[in-house]
């Protein structure tokens, strides 16, 4: 629920109501947010009419437990995952096959993995589901070709700050620590303090409390360790999303053998993905040296 009052009444820090949702709204930096969404939409369908996928692998019992993966051209590949954004409310893995065009030629596997949104999930659920699916990945590893020490995690937005929730070490019990199962993580425009978004509008469908935005705020969670990590921003962010950013770099360069901060200054928080998988790239190059990979 939002607080109630009148227009200039703070709401978090200096911010009343307006000027918060102002900042917890990413296309208020760009003129037309459906041409970012059209171009994920449209190279992702491209990407899978020109390479072999397998499509809809179920990881889970639920329907939106699926992801797609895109098969190396040889065994004991590094694997790139990408989890999507959109507010744990929109998109889908059939709008995250793009970062695909580039790694799987260059000699990775690539898989887009796929959730369930709110208002019809919780967002402890939303978690659950990608824990889930990173670990069938873990598990199958071997049979999908993919070398297990060579997992790269990736995600934007929302689908950074679910990354970031698989890193934590209370949901492995008996298997590896987060940091030894996965060889990184690029985190790209994330929200990782839930807590002014929990006093805004986009709150509405996940209807978090006090107590379960600070439970799934994974800046507040950090375990002592974490894999190398690329925490990455578009220059045309909102400064609560440069907080966000410049808070969790503080936060994670103790606790990781190898952090880049990376601030794109020419994209946005919408196009700063389609870097991920370009060598010729800051980001697109972290990636590539990540995994291992050379630039086709």
């Amino acid at each position: 629920m939002l607080k109630e009052g009148g227009p200039d009444t703070l709401v978090y820090g200096a911010y009343a109501q307006r000027p918060l949702d102002t900042q917890y709204s990413p296309s208020s930096c760009v003129t037309d947010i459906r041409v970012f969404l059209d171009e994920y939409a449209a190279l992702s369908k491209r990407t899978r009419d020109e390479l072999t996928v397998r499509a809809w692998l179920p990881y889970g019992t639920e329907t939106c437990e699926t992801l797609d993966f895109f098969p190396a051209s040889e065994p004991d590949a590094p694997l790139l995952v990408f989890v999507h954004g959109g507010y744990w409310q929109e998109l889908s893995k059939e709008d995250s096959s793009f970062p695909a065009r580039r790694t799987v030629p260059a000699g990775a596997a690539f898989a887009a993995l796929d959730y369930g949104l709110a208002p019809a999930y919780r967002l402890e659920d939303i978690v659950a589901q990608v824990r889930r699916g990173l670990e069938w990945l873990v598990t199958h590893a071997a049979e999908l070709g993919v070398d297990r020490r060579r997992i790269l995690l990736s995600g934007s937005s929302a689908g950074a700050h679910l990354v970031l929730m698989s890193l934590l070490d209370d949901w492995r019990p008996g298997g590896r620590h987060p940091a030894d199962a996965f060889a990184g993580a690029v985190l790209l425009s994330g929200v990782y303090d839930l807590e002014p978004l929990r006093l805004t509008y986009v709150n509405e469908p996940l209807g978090l409390t006090a107590e379960t935005a600070r439970l799934m705020s994974p800046l507040h969670r950090l375990p002592d360790r974490l894999p190398p990590l690329v925490v990455a921003r578009g220059g045309a962010e909102t400064d609560e999303f440069r907080r966000q950013h410049d808070e969790l770099v503080a936060a994670v360069v103790p606790r990781s053998p190898e952090v880049r901060d990376l601030v794109v200054s020419h994209r946005n928080h919408f196009d700063i993905t389609f870097d991920l998988d370009d060598p010729a790239t800051a980001l697109g190059g972290a990636v590539f040296r990540r995994l291992g990979l050379t630039a086709a």
